[in-house]
């Protein structure tokens, strides 16, 4: 089940998925707000090609909004009760916000933190209870694949919103990640650095450059689809960057706040 279907990073996980379980002839939820918006089906109806060209046997799509929380454990149970609880859960929604913007306007700045933090507690929450009483299949009740981010990992300035959404969220995770230790939920917590795909060719466009050590949507799904195979708790991407960063917690206040994205 992918939640947050037009995503450029959570097809090309699925699309993977897809192809490693062709003999099983998996079905693919793509989950999504606006599914009926003709722009959004087009991208879905591309997503939904892709899915079957790679091995899915059937491809589903749903409606899903993320924001709005109250839906949530119908939107699972009902997906549930279609398809079986799901062997794998990808949540791929989340805005990248303005953050200029959010800082003056407080709505602009809830809403980042929103769909980036609140949403997602409120679905993992529902998704793993709704895991823990599921049957085990091949000694595993399923297993979720959580986005963080390295702006997470130390908030900068020039992007502290998005960051503090992030923040909490890898924080939620690591910690949901040792609640579910022993219960047959793996969850893998996705740590990448710059991705140049959809999410941020806006940013791109307004002259801001790909940081370094960026990757594609291809080479975090490669990553992602590598580590939930081994079944590790926490994927960075590209793999290097767990250095930097250890070395980046160590770097005076006034240097980093003065870092671009």
């Amino acid at each position: 089940m992918l939640l947050g279907g037009c995503s450029d990073i959570g097809i090309q996980v699925a699309r993977r998925i897809a192809a490693a379980t062709a003999d099983d002839a998996r079905t693919v939820v793509l989950a999504a707000r606006r599914t009926h918006a003709p722009e959004r089906r087009r991208v879905l109806d591309a997503h939904a090609e892709q899915l079957r060209a790679a091995g899915a046997g059937a491809v589903a799509v749903r409606e899903f909004d993320a924001d709005d929380l109250p839906s949530h454990r119908g939107f699972l149970a009902a997906v549930a009760r279609e398809f079986g609880t799901p062997g794998v859960t990808v949540l791929a929604f989340g805005i990248l916000g303005d953050q200029a913007r959010a800082e003056t306007d407080s709505a602009h700045a809830a809403a980042i933190l929103h769909t980036d933090f609140v949403a997602q507690v409120s679905v993992l929450t529902e998704l793993t209870t709704l895991l823990r009483v599921a049957p085990p299949r091949g000694g595993r009740r399923g297993a979720i694949v959580v986005f963080s981010s390295v702006a997470g990992v130390r908030v900068r300035r020039a992007n502290y919103v998005y960051g503090s959404a992030k923040a909490g969220l890898d924080g939620y995770a690591c910690g949901l990640s040792d609640a579910l230790t022993g219960s047959g939920i793996d969850l893998l917590l996705a740590r990448p650095g710059f991705v140049v795909g959809a999410m941020t060719a806006g940013l791109m466009a307004d002259g801001v450059k790909p940081a370094p050590m960026s990757s594609t949507p291809g080479e975090v799904a490669d990553a992602v689809v590598d580590a939930l195979a081994r079944r590790r708790r926490v994927v960075w991407i590209p793999g290097r960057l767990r250095a930097v960063f250890a070395v980046a917690r160590l770097v005076p206040g006034f240097v980093w706040r003065r870092l671009p994205r």
